[in-house]
């Protein structure tokens, strides 16, 4: 049975994306943080199965709950960097990049004792405006990126990307592109998240399944601690198409992870 790669991206439900344009970072510190007791949740459920995964942490959580990365380490997980500031790339410089990435690398190097190996962009936006990106990650001593989803999306993707492990030419990084089936011409988004929680299972499973049997290749698989927090508080001021994104079947994760985690096998990125 192909070994799969499993990866959670450790952010708590005000710091996304979707809601970038009413929460500032410089807010994050005013909201009730639900972050550690969410993931302790993913950490059980991955107990439960025998599991070990890759954590792509935010710095800035790292910062604020060292103890939480700890105790991911701690139950066997590898430790990865989530950037800082969950600013998406294609909107800093590329010396604001770096200095974010360096700042969340260096935080999570300190609390582990551990080098970061691995690395993934917030809301996947290593894009073709951003790739430059992948040569700075090569430079601070990344082994590993897992930030490019090979899809049609208003937020991020290319396309035409590759849609499993490769070399990053002329740099020694390896991108794990985040996962898709095929129907038709056409890639299709089926590795997680949202997308986990809007179609049923049944349609997850089967083109994950078709990405191991018929293509004979691992897929990437991710998911974030809030997903699992049907009575996270609610953030109304942003658009229908976020909310819609954030809230759909938040009281459904948890059992589709289990049977998800009962399905397939998996590992962390460098396991």
């Amino acid at each position: 049975m192909i070994q799969n790669y499993l990866t959670v991206d450790v952010e708590d439900y005000f710091q996304v994306s979707a809601f970038e344009g009413v929460i500032r970072p410089e807010q994050w510190g005013t909201f009730t943080p639900r972050v550690v007791e969410n993931t302790r949740r993913i950490l059980d459920l991955l107990d439960e199965h025998q599991v070990k995964a890759t954590f792509f942490v935010l710095g800035w959580t790292a910062a604020a709950f060292p103890e939480l990365v700890k105790e991911i380490d701690g139950r066997g997980h590898e430790i990865a960097c989530h950037s800082y500031y969950h600013r998406l790339i294609y909107n800093l410089t590329p010396a604001q990049f770096r200095e974010d990435t360096r700042q969340a690398r260096d935080v999570l190097q300190q609390i582990t004792g551990k080098p970061v190996r691995g690395y993934r962009a917030p809301s996947y936006s290593i894009t073709n405006r951003s790739y430059w990106a992948l040569e700075i990650l090569a430079g601070l001593g990344f082994e590993f990126d897992s930030s490019i989803f090979p899809i049609y999306h208003d937020r991020y993707g290319i396309p035409g990307a590759p849609r499993f492990r490769h070399k990053i030419q002329g740099h020694n990084l390896f991108e794990y592109p985040i996962s898709t089936a095929r129907l038709g011409r056409f890639n299709v988004p089926a590795a997680g998240g949202g997308y986990f929680r809007i179609f049923p299972y049944c349609i997850t499973r089967r083109c994950l399944a078709s990405i191991n049997i018929q293509e004979q290749q691992p897929f990437v698989f991710y998911l974030h601690p809030w997903e699992l927090d049907p009575e996270q508080p609610r953030v109304n001021k942003t658009g229908i198409l976020s909310r819609f994104r954030h809230y759909i079947n938040l009281d459904k994760t948890a059992e589709r992870f289990r049977r998800l985690l009962s399905d397939f096998e998996f590992i962390p990125v460098h396991g």
